[in-house]
């Protein structure tokens, strides 16, 4: 479905409160009750919300967000955070780049490159790079979700080891305070783990909602990381672990220069 901008407020709300309810939402927005009433119903009907009485809860931690409405949660912070990756890869440099809504933001902040080789197992930023000039793109074999273009399983595991690349972009589902990088799928934790393991330099980017949120599968620990790329941290526990670690925290800021930690 095509989430509008209130229904993805409306999403980041339950995100961050664990429910949100119709009279709060209406008040909040300045609409009947009855247009809230049709957001929730739609939202829950794309199973991106779970109705209760008089308002909605956020699926649990093993339910991921469809692709729909992940793009548009944090739009503006994932492209300051795709424009700060993007600084730090120079150009005739080979680099992996995962499946995620803020990889394809990387992605896109990568079409002025030149030279570089992308090895990708997301079909939209191969879609985006493949017509730039100068720009080597290859695509993982594997089995590609239909709900997000991803290319996942151990076929993709085994394309990735392949090669060994100067950087890795990759991204995570959620953070948590230990440092656990988490995400949904195996199989595609399978891959980001390859991606890891064969790149000089890793390159974490994920916004600051996924310090909210919990997934059940584990893909690293932040320490195996060299740089995260952010909009912000407020999380004391993640930065001594980045400081422990010698992870390069970058809070890339809407509208102004990246500051390094």
């Amino acid at each position: 479905m095509y989430v509008t901008e209130r229904q993805a407020q409306i999403i980041q709300q339950a995100r961050s409160a664990g429910r949100v309810l119709v009279e709060d939402l209406a008040a909040q927005f300045s609409v009947t009750p009855q247009t809230i009433r049709k957001d929730l119903n739609d939202l829950c009907d794309a199973q991106l919300l779970t109705r209760i009485h008089g308002g909605a809860t956020f699926p649990r931690g093993t339910e991921n967000m469809r692709y729909d409405a992940r793009r548009q949660i944090a739009a503006a912070e994932k492209q300051a955070i795709g424009a700060a990756a993007a600084a730090i890869i120079p150009e005739s440099a080979s680099l992996f780049i995962n499946i995620g809504t803020t990889t394809e933001a990387v992605g896109e902040a990568l079409i002025a490159h030149r030279n570089l080789m992308v090895i990708t197992n997301n079909l939209n930023v191969a879609n985006r790079l493949r017509v730039i000039d100068d720009m080597e793109v290859v695509i993982a074999g594997g089995v590609v979700r239909q709900s997000d273009g991803g290319i996942v399983g151990e076929a993709a595991v085994d394309f990735i080891r392949q090669f060994k690349v100067d950087y890795a972009v990759i991204g995570a589902s959620a953070i948590d305070p230990d440092g656990a990088l988490l995400d949904y799928d195996f199989r595609e934790v399978k891959v980001a783990q390859a991606i890891i393991a064969n790149a000089r330099h890793v390159i974490l980017v994920a916004d600051s909602t996924k310090f909210e949120r919990t997934a059940p599968v584990r893909i690293a620990q932040i320490s195996q990381v060299h740089t995260f790329i952010t909009d912000q941290c407020d999380s004391p526990s993640i930065k001594t672990l980045c400081e422990q670690s010698g992870v390069r925290l970058v809070e890339a800021l809407i509208g102004e220069p990246p500051v390094v930690a």
